[in-house]
């Protein structure tokens, strides 16, 4: 049996397992593959029941710090009709060894089937004794700089020390400090620079962004963000950093949004990743779309989809059809 038959594709948070063929009465477990932290596997047993089974490798890291997985388990059928046995979700489950999950299948199933496991989060034991802490939650931008020097920042722009500008939002206004914009922007330096109407009347107007929108967006820059907002206003962030030339705001919100890929908004990440040249995002959305096949889960979005989108996108989306179904 080729190498093939035990290899699980995965992306951010999805992970698939292809089996054309099961006999009866036999038994097979996947190749290690990587979510998180931790190196998994699925198995599959079949007799007169079917039984699947998830659990990590292990290991040094498994034993010392074993997940705590909240993931929803499928079993689909045929590519034809993509027909679905779909396990209750299974939330804040601590999983060590290959009897911590169990599926127990009694319904006959024969031809190619795919084993899916979508994690919709992962979760480690707090050092302290605490709450268990999301392994997703740990990566995060406000970690990258001094914490001293990021405090004061914040606080120049929460209490309005000194401030010298004023940016105009859709629905509200807020003061800042053209020194701490243009450092962060060059599109800001040259504003401030050059004899335009925002250096004329110490106002740069934002009319694209709401109030809370543009907070966030200053939080950002003076690094005083906090993990929530950067997760709500994700899409605006990215918006605006391509807008202001801020690259790392920009590479946080992609690698951000690569993170929680599902099928409510990948069609909205697609054509984000499309419009503002993010190879990876748009990489990761046509594999979950495409090759994953959650094309068929969305068709009446996908269909309204294709009457909005850019004509170029479109076509890269067909040419991945093509280029992954033929021959499947």
């Amino acid at each position: 049996m080729s190498d093939s038959a035990f290899s699980v594709e995965t992306t951010s948070r999805l992970a698939q397992w292809r089996i054309d063929n099961l006999a009866s009465c036999t038994y097979r477990k996947s190749n290690p593959f990587k979510i998180g932290k931790w190196n998994w596997h699925l198995a599959v047993e079949k007799n007169r029941t079917l039984f699947i089974k998830l659990y990590p490798e292990i290991s040094n890291l498994t034993r010392d710090n074993p997940p705590i997985a909240s993931f929803i388990i499928r079993l689909l059928c045929s590519a034809a009709d993509r027909k679905a046995l779909i396990h209750p979700e299974i939330k804040d489950k601590q999983l060590k060894n290959n009897d911590d999950f169990v599926w127990a299948i009694e319904v006959p199933l024969t031809g190619k089937f795919i084993v899916e496991v979508e994690f919709l989060d992962l979760k480690t034991v707090s050092p302290d004794g605490g709450e268990p802490c999301s392994i997703w939650a740990e990566v995060f931008p406000q970690k990258q700089s001094n914490a001293t020097a990021l405090a004061a920042l914040g606080r120049m722009l929460t209490e309005s020390i000194h401030t010298d500008v004023v940016i105009n939002a859709s629905d509200g206004s807020i003061g800042a400090h053209r020194a701490v914009l243009a450092t962060r922007s060059p599109v800001f330096h040259s504003m401030f620079s050059h004899n335009l109407k925002e250096k004329e009347l110490s106002a740069i107007n934002i009319s694209d962004m709401s109030i809370e929108a543009c907070q966030t967006f200053l939080n950002y820059i003076y690094g005083n963000i906090q993990h929530e907002e950067f997760l709500t206003h994700r899409l605006v962030l990215l918006q605006a950093a391509d807008k202001y030339d801020i690259s790392d705001l920009k590479e946080a919100c992609h690698e951000s949004l690569l993170q929680d890929i599902d099928s409510k908004n990948v069609l909205e990440r697609l054509q984000s990743a499309s419009l503002y040249q993010l190879p990876k995002l748009k990489a990761c959305c046509m594999q979950y779309l495409v090759k994953f096949g959650k094309i068929f889960d969305i068709r009446d979005d996908f269909n309204s989809f294709l009457q909005r989108a850019d004509r170029e996108l479109i076509t890269e989306i067909f040419h991945e059809i093509l280029t992954t179904w033929k021959g499947f």
